[in-house]
């Protein structure tokens, strides 16, 4: 996943775009970037914040973009190549940031080469880089606005776009399905701009006030007075928002199209609470994102909540979380902190967003019963997860079989299995594949939210959740009966 941040002001606006682009942290761990405009030019910096956070990393920057006051920029925190980029053509000059995953790169890629003369320079690891080919389909136009509509038509996936062109001039582009938000806001305090951000929760404390949200496919051009709709959005019915950003990814402050974060994860306990309720001494969250969830089961149980893991924060942010997976599972464990006090003896219920791998969950499962814990039971916001998502980069998977519902129905059926059993509650092939996942954990029980529920607990009709499901609206004939790493590709056998 990714996350961006644009903003026209008519002051110095280096404050507002270091800290709003720092307000997406938690969406990527890879590479930050900024890019502004000031001295009639533009400023760039990108540095590598895999193993530093975000404003560690920049804050020399920031100093020194600031003393040129600039009026506007852009700025991202990015899992995928280093952003933004900036482009020169017969459009003018321009800074691009993208956030999505473009499926048919490889395609679009050959076709630019083919009929544009196209070159590709920002290449990382012999790879062309989806902001570079955002930014040649963008160059293939006669406008700016004609350019970005050819990314939205021509990808396959999901793209949405901040671009800041030359003399303080913003556009800000929802991707034409809407798997990932934006949102306008409103400078109230501190001066006169606007800003477009992924994250509602970078707007307040910086002075501003939320507008609106972008609608799925629009496209506005902003200034520092006032924000045009250049491309209406889609009509009703075609939105596709990704349902795992209430789950994990999206920050609890954070609201989108009107339903807050933090509030739909309590939802989501309560209905874990009465759908799966069990027996127990006290409720936990797995934290960050389990504590929401946690909190609204034990609310509807009515059974205290504790916290018997306390993640250490002051040198352990999220955004240090180097990509080697061996790293990460001994960062993951080092981070959370058992207490043995509130863990001996008890019945435990604990709530976690997902799982994914089922390493870590099953790590902190053996600590629990190594500090004494009696009975250990799991329960999940979300369904189990079956495919590998093809619209937004939100894992480090590369492999449908690092899922461990892939491992255990290739256990069970054999491999190239058709998921599609796997998927109804009821079913008895679904009831194998969790009673496996727990027995493997060694916990006493465990059960997922149901599909149904997790929509009546976002509150949203236009939800994408294909990873859960497999099947997506937005594209047609790609209801996946196996899945694989290739889904994208439309293989004919497995749709």
């Amino acid at each position: 996943m990714s996350g961006f941040f644009g903003v026209v002001s008519k002051e110095n606006c280096a404050s507002d775009l270091f800290y709003g682009t720092d307000y997406h942290s938690h969406l990527g761990t890879v590479r930050g970037g900024m890019a502004l405009w000031a001295d009639n030019r533009f400023h760039r910096s990108i540095h590598d914040i895999s193993n530093s956070p975000f404003r560690t990393r920049f804050d020399s920057d920031y100093a020194e973009f600031a003393k040129h006051e600039p009026r506007s920029g852009i700025g991202i925190i990015s899992d995928t190549d280093d952003q933004p980029l900036i482009f020169l053509s017969h459009l003018g000059r321009y800074a691009l940031a993208t956030v999505g995953r473009i499926s048919n790169i490889d395609e679009i890629t050959k076709k630019l080469l083919k009929s544009n003369n196209s070159q590709f320079a920002a290449m990382q690891s012999g790879v062309i880089t989806p902001t570079e080919v955002v930014g040649n389909l963008i160059n293939s136009q006669a406008t700016i606005e004609e350019g970005i509509q050819c990314v939205q038509n021509t990808i396959e996936g999901s793209c949405s776009i901040l671009l800041l062109a030359e003399n303080n001039v913003l556009y800000a582009a929802r991707d034409k399905f809407g798997r990932t938000p934006i949102v306008i806001g409103k400078k109230v305090e501190g001066g006169e701009g606007y800003c477009a951000a992924f994250e509602s929760c970078s707007l307040p404390t910086l002075g501003f006030n939320v507008v609106r949200d972008l609608g799925p496919g629009e496209i506005v051009k902003v200034t520092a007075s006032g924000v045009e709709t250049v491309v209406p959005p889609q009509p009703a019915g075609k939105e596709h928002l990704c349902a795992f950003l209430f789950v994990y990814f999206g920050y609890p402050a954070s609201s989108y199209n009107g339903k807050n974060v933090e509030e739909t994860r309590y939802r989501c306990g309560r209905i874990l609470a009465r759908r799966s309720g069990v027996d127990a001494d006290t409720v936990a969250g797995i934290p960050d994102s389990g504590v929401g969830h946690a909190l609204g089961y034990a609310q509807e149980a009515g059974i205290l909540y504790t916290r018997p893991f306390v993640k250490y924060t002051p040198t352990w942010p999220r955004s240090f979380t180097p990509t080697e997976q061996s790293l990460r599972k001994r960062i993951a464990q080092m981070k959370l902190i058992p207490i043995p006090s509130l863990i001996k003896d008890k019945r435990i219920v604990f709530c976690d967003d997902s799982i994914v791998r089922g390493t870590q969950l099953r790590n902190q499962t053996r600590r629990m019963r190594d500090s004494g814990a009696k009975e250990v039971h799991i329960r999940i916001a979300c369904p189990p997860l079956l495919y590998p998502c093809n619209f937004l980069n939100f894992s480090r998977s590369n492999n449908v079989t690092d899922l461990i519902t892939r491992r255990i129905i290739n256990d069970i059926k054999g491999e190239g299995a058709n998921v599609i059993e796997f998927r109804d509650p009821e079913s008895e092939e679904y009831k194998t594949m969790v009673d496996r996942i727990r027995e493997g954990m060694g916990i006493d029980s465990l059960a997922f939210q149901h599909l149904d529920d997790l929509r009546e607990a976002i509150g949203l009709e236009g939800l994408c959740t294909y990873c859960l499901s497999g099947e997506d609206d937005a594209m047609p004939n790609t209801s996946c009966a196996a899945g694989c790493s290739t889904c994208a590709a439309k293989c004919s056998s497995r749709f």
